[in-house]
């Protein structure tokens, strides 16, 4: 079983919407809780970044490019985390993985997320 399971990727009109999400079947609860869990997206030939982030306080924070558009969610009883995402771009199309960011699990396939004008 993978230790992390994205979903939800699609091909989406700029202007569209989509919601992620992302599963750690393998994480211990009490472990899920107190991570700091982030979505991360690589574009096309480029570095994989991190673009929303949220700690076990639910606090959240995004890259200024997702900043207002963006808005990530978690639920410790099911070691889910959420991504919705508005207003897409051309330039938000990649593939969209999970991890936590204080100490990476092996990443998962993630979810391709594509954007079209």
């Amino acid at each position: 079983q993978a230790h992390l399971v994205e979903s939800g990727g699609d091909l989406v009109q700029a202007g569209g919407s989509l919601g992620l999400t992302c599963k750690a079947p393998r994480m211990i609860t009490s472990t899920f809780k107190s991570a700091i869990m982030g979505w991360y997206r690589q574009a096309p030939g480029k570095q994989r970044e991190l673009v929303a982030s949220m700690t076990a306080g639910r606090e959240a924070n995004y890259v200024e490019s997702v900043k207002g558009r963006f808005t990530m969610s978690r639920d410790s009883s099911s070691k889910t985390v959420y991504l919705q995402m508005h207003s897409l771009k051309p330039e938000d199309t990649g593939v969209y993985s999970c991890n936590r960011v204080n100490g990476a699990l092996p990443w998962g396939q993630g979810t391709q997320v594509t954007v079209f004008s």
